[in-house]
């Protein structure tokens, strides 16, 4: 199934998938990598006998669990997540990650803080110096006042894009909402940030990932490194 893949890609969805033991309630995340961390545990069903349920992230991820035979049941029905897989499109050396080019960022960040161990599956070309340099930050918001929401951003020093899909038309998340991609020239604090755009009313989430991963798996064209954050996970 995932033979003509990036190696990189191949051996980190391998790796997470490789972490998930029977009997666990696993958070599975959106995008590309994440998508063969999936089909890798449709996999290990029917070769290992595991035993697993999953939570999306998304309704694609859903889907394509849905058809690959994974069982699945909604966050709201269990009180925690063992464990959560998912990639970021940018990490740094603090853990701290940019999320959302897949527009999935609000369920991901809610999926994620409900589980004990998170772990983020990324090749080396997304572990950054600093966020934000050449990624845009996405944040989700309102449609309802889009306008003033966005002017808003754009007071804070942001280049802001309203994302669009190919033809044009607007790019409604899974939850109804729009996704505005916020360019800054230079972040000089990251959480300061992050709290200055959770207090525009009509944004939900922005796609600054603070505190949300214990573990990396980074693959490599030969191999898959593993670092984890220092200090107990929770």
């Amino acid at each position: 199934m995932m033979s003509a893949i990036d190696p990189a890609k191949r051996g980190a969805a391998e790796a997470a998938a490789g972490l998930v033991e029977s009997g666990m309630t696993v958070g599975l995340g959106s995008g590309t990598t994440a998508t063969l961390m999936v089909e890798r545990l449709s996999e290990r069903l029917v070769q290992d006998g595991l035993n697993f349920v999953g939570i999306a992230t998304s309704e694609k991820t859903a889907e394509l669990a849905r058809s690959l035979g994974i069982p699945l049941r909604e966050l709201d029905d269990v009180d925690s997540l063992d464990l959560n897989l998912d990639g970021a499109d940018e990490i740094d050396a603090s853990f701290r990650m940019i999320k959302g080019r897949g527009g999935a960022l609000l369920r991901e960040k809610i999926v994620v803080s409900a589980a004990r161990l998170r772990v983020t599956i990324i090749t080396a070309d997304k572990r950054v110096e600093q966020l934000g340099r050449k990624m845009p930050i996405p944040v989700e918001v309102s449609p309802f006042g889009l306008r003033h929401i966005d002017r808003q951003i754009r007071d804070l020093g942001a280049t802001t894009t309203l994302r669009a899909l190919t033809d044009g038309s607007p790019f409604v998340t899974d939850g109804g909402h729009r996704i505005i991609d916020c360019q800054f020239d230079r972040i000089d604090d990251l959480e300061a940030l992050d709290q200055r755009l959770r207090k525009i009313a009509g944004i939900f989430e922005s796609g600054i990932f603070l505190g949300l991963c214990d573990m990396m798996l980074i693959g490599h064209a030969d191999r898959v490194e593993r670092i984890e954050r220092p200090g107990p996970a929770r």
